[in-house]
């Protein structure tokens, strides 16, 4: 069977996508954030944390989560689930320093932008939330989870405190 160049291109380019995409998905955040971050498998602690916040139970997620980060400090998705939970507790300070690290540690991390956008109109600061709403539109590419969420939270946040 004769192939013209184009087909030939076309192939080679649909085999080489099929090839990279897994890559390119990891790299773009993949299934990373908030609602589904990685649990470290050698740490059976962060996944007991990680069932601690889904019951709401932030102030024992919090103690479990700092055994975590003191053993590991660069455990983005530990320190994300830090700020979560002294935000639930009603603690935006120290929120803000855990979410700040997480994104020392991994700057594109697309939980900790939604998050911390979300405790900025928490605090009633919606430049700050739309800055991260920015961010998460660049990393997204082509939208994600943690976009819709912090967009559809600035609607109501707009909504709630206009007039």
């Amino acid at each position: 069977m004769v192939f013209d160049l184009n087909t030939r291109l076309v192939a080679a380019a649909f085999a080489a996508a099929l090839v990279l995409a897994p890559a390119a998905v990891h790299a773009v955040g993949g299934s990373e954030g908030p609602s589904s971050p990685t649990a470290s498998a050698k740490d059976s602690r962060y996944a007991t944390a990680e069932k601690a916040i889904q019951a709401k139970d932030y102030k024992r997620a919090v103690a479990i989560l700092e055994d975590v980060v003191r053993d590991d400090p660069k455990h983005a998705d530990a320190l994300i689930y830090l700020g979560y939970g002294h935000r639930q507790l009603g603690e935006f300070d120290k929120a803000l320093a855990f979410y700040t690290r997480a994104l020392e540690v991994k700057p594109d991390h697309r939980g900790a932008h939604e998050y911390l956008g979300e405790l900025y109109l928490q605090t009633g600061n919606l430049k700050k939330a739309e800055e991260h709403l920015a961010r998460l539109d660049k990393i997204c590419l082509f939208s994600c989870e943690e976009y819709s969420e912090l967009k559809k939270a600035i609607v109501k946040y707009k909504a709630s405190h206009s007039g």
